[in-house]
This record gives C-alpha cells, structure tokens and sequence, in this order.
C-alpha cells in the first residue's frame, strides 16, 4: 500500500486549500469551489475564510458573488450544517445530503401543526408552503416577519414545554421556511445588517439556479461530493469522510467505490485519495495563515493530531466547534482574537521560530488592516479566545 507522510499531508493542505501566499487566488467564487465550500453558520466565517486565501479581498466583492451574481449559495447541507456552496453544485449537495434530513423536519412539523389543532397538519403544512412560495416569488426577498404578514398561517406560533422554566413558543414561519430550505426552494439571502449579521432575508432558489431544483440520483450525488473532499482534502479515512458528511458507512463506502478510490497508508491507517493523486507535492516555502472560527480547513477532517496536535483543549469549545487558528507550514501553533476596538492580538502555543513568529505579526497587521474598524467575535468563542479578550 502506497505511504502517505504527514509532511506530505501538510504539503497538500497549505497549497490546496490556498493558504501559502503564492497560492491565493483572485476570486471568492474560487475559493468556495476549492475548498469544497465553506462553512456559514457563523456568517464571518465565509468573509474570514476568503480573506486568508484572496490575493486582494474585499469585502464588496464577497457581497457581489453572493448576492449579485449570485454564484454561490448559502444552504443547509451535511450534518444539518450551514454552508456556501458555488451554486452549480447547490442540486448535487442538495441530493446528497438533505433526503433524510427532511424526512425528520417534515415529521417534527406536522407534530407542531397537531398541537395547534389541525386534525390534518400534512394539507395544512402544504397549502401554508405554497403560499409562503408564492409570496416570496411576488417579493423578490423577504424576512420571515415581512412574509408572515403576507400568509396569516406564518403568524401562528407554538407553545411548547408548558410549565417548566424553558417554556417557549415556535413559529411556524421559521417551520415553513426551514421546510421549502430543505426541498431546496428558498435560500438564505442578503442579511438584515452588516456581513457579520447571522439574520438574513429569505428568495427562492430559481432567482440562483434560474430554474427549480434538478434530482441527482443519490449515489451519483454522493459520489460527486466524495469525489470533491477527496481531491482538496484526501488523503481522508472513512471515518474522516463520515464525520464530515454525516452519512452512514454504507453510503461513503458506496461513493469510494464508484470513484474508485486507491487506499493509501496513513501511518497504519487506510486512507483514500482518487485515482491518479498519488504523485508526491512539491514542498512549499514557509508560510504561515490566520484562519477563522468553523474554517473548513481546521474543521475537514474527524482525526486531527496530524494537524493540531495537543491544542484542543485550548481552541476547540466543549461541542466541537472550532476558534481562530494560526497555522505554520500546515499545522495549527495558536490562536487569534479581535478585541472590542479593533486589535488583532495573537497567542502561539509553542515555539515557531523567529522568521515564522514576524510572519504571524504580519499577518495580524495585515487582517487588522482589512478589518479596519469592524471588530469580529466568533459566534462559538473557545478558551484561548475567551482569555485572549480580557
């Protein structure tokens, strides 16, 4: 079986994932389709994430290909995860990830819609779709609230848990949205506020894709993932490949079957690359990165001591959520933070070296800089960040 060296490894990362400087490249559009996509459930990390690999970011451009020219999509898709997606692969994740998914929110749902006294919450659940469709078809975009008054059936709520100190009411504007997401026929748009704001307006998928939703068969689509996280993150385990799609083992075994992946040694363990990426990486000069909270690259893989060795405790939270990292030469040494008025402090947790320690002072100098004067706080803050914004 073919060797895989961790040096190799981080080769493969810091040139893939455009983190080296001479590897950055000109678009937001690029990056997503490179790294796969990129991770939205703290809305900063996709402004962040492109940051660490545009040669010239802005963030007007971010906003244009999002929300413009519409080339990427922010929709839910593995693990019930937020992402932006490049929008010519919206219908394969959609395949790939969300049958099941909706299967579960549709039943959740029609269990609320029983406990407002409908006596059939399927029927009821459909037409208030269709009007939440069409109404958002007429609007162009609009926030739940704008639409809910629109479709009186938005406007009712929920009560659930009666009697107990987390007593609280669900809207089923939020349920009827959440549902059309899953089918694929809303999308998250612009947000209520500035790029940092986690609330956005809602518009139907056809104003990004320009027609409904095309079907992909599931195993073409969950082929078509794999065959992405393998040629920007492989080599990757089964279980690495698990854990970031959140299927079962049968279907990432199905996917690595089609691809016909070629099983690699990972220091005793089996990893997989495609066909034909075997050939070694050149190694890239030093370089160091700072990458934000939920970045793709400190979250692809399940197993990470190749690439974090003992620095969890310090910049994972307790549910699995990455911090701000500072990586060097394709593993994470620190970690970074933004105080209230804009600073951009950093910690390294061991020794790098003079030359790479100025190149991480560079790098804080150069995102305080773009940053200028919008302070940023990762949504899910670690231990090390919690420490560093005293």
């Amino acid at each position: 079986m073919y060797r895989i060296t961790v040096d190799e490894r981080r080769a493969r990362l810091g040139l893939r994932h455009h983190l080296t400087p001479a590897n950055r490249v000109g678009s937001v559009t690029q990056v997503a389709r490179d790294m796969v996509c990129l991770h939205a459930t703290d809305p900063a990390t996709v402004y962040l994430s492109a940051w660490a690999r545009l040669k010239k970011p802005q963030i007007t451009q971010i906003d244009k290909a999002l929300y413009v020219d519409k080339t990427l999509v922010r929709m839910l898709a593995m693990r019930r995860t937020l992402f932006v997606i490049p929008t010519e692969d919206a219908p394969l994740f959609h395949a790939a990830t969300l049958a099941a998914l909706t299967r579960i929110e549709r039943h959740r749902a029609h269990r609320l819609v029983t406990m407002l006294g409908v006596a059939r919450p399927g029927p009821w659940l459909a037409r208030a779709k269709s009007a939440a469709l069409a109404a958002l078809e007429r609007l162009g975009e609009a926030t739940a609230q704008e639409l809910a008054r629109k479709v009186p059936a938005l406007q009712r709520k929920v009560r659930v848990n009666e009697g107990k100190q987390y007593a609280g009411d669900i809207g089923m504007s939020g349920r009827v949205l959440l549902l059309l997401a899953l089918e694929g026929k809303v999308v998250r748009g612009r947000p209520r506020g500035t790029w940092v704001s986690s609330q956005h307006r809602w518009a139907p998928m056809t104003g990004w894709l320009g027609r409904p939703m095309p079907k992909v068969p599931l195993d073409d689509a969950r082929a078509g993932v794999v065959q992405r996280w393998l040629a920007r993150f492989g080599p990757g385990t089964e279980a690495d490949i698990r854990w970031w799609t959140g299927w079962t083992a049968g279907g990432v075994r199905q996917a690595l079957a089609t691809l016909k992946a070629v099983a690699v040694d990972l220091d005793g363990e089996t990893g997989y690359l495609l066909p034909g990426d075997l050939k070694p990486t050149k190694q890239p000069k030093p370089w160091v990165a700072l990458l934000p909270s939920l970045d793709p690259t400190t979250m692809g893989w399940q197993a990470r001591d190749w690439y974090l060795g003992n620095h969890k405790r310090h910049l994972f939270d307790n549910n699995g959520n990455a911090g701000p990292t500072i990586w060097a030469d394709g593993r994470i040494v620190g970690g970074w933070a933004i105080r209230a008025k804009g600073e951009v402090v950093t910690r390294l947790l061991e020794d790098i070296g003079r030359e790479r320690t100025g190149m991480v002072a560079a790098e804080a100098a150069r995102l305080a800089e773009w940053l200028d004067p919008a302070p940023v706080m990762p949504r899910f803050p670690t231990p090390l960040h919690k420490e560093m914004v005293k």
